[in-house]
């Protein structure tokens, strides 16, 4: 399952780069090209859902590799045991840029409140 105007899907695909920081069967995980801390990489199911509940209803099993990928990331980009943050932005109210479901591994300094005022 693929949207062949999606950003995310392109970057599955091989039609726009990324640096790997790791993949499976289904999923992927790169750096995201603003980061906003030290470790921020984007964790992708490679299939296309524009958001959470998309995935988690059409796939939970995918919904847990992709979690999963993301705790593998942050072990291996050495913050796992100093603390790092998991986001998904779920929707254009939350903040949403991209409608393909992706997750935030954000870490590598202290990282301050979860939403600002």
């Amino acid at each position: 399952m693929n949207d062949p105007d999606c950003l995310f899907c392109k970057i599955v695909g091989g039609d726009l780069p990324s640096t790997k920081v790791l993949e499976t069967e289904r999923v992927l995980a790169f750096r995201d090209i603003n980061p906003h801390a030290p470790t921020h990489v984007l964790v992708i199911p490679k299939d296309h859902y524009a958001n959470v509940a998309e995935l988690t209803g059409a796939d939970p099993g995918l919904a847990a590799e992709v979690l999963a990928a993301a705790a593998g990331v942050a072990d291996a980009e050495g913050v796992a045991d100093s603390g790092w943050r998991l986001l998904a932005n779920s929707g254009p109210n939350a903040g949403q840029e991209v409608s393909h479901v992706h997750f935030h591994v954000f870490g590598g300094r202290p990282l301050g409140p979860m939403l600002s005022a």
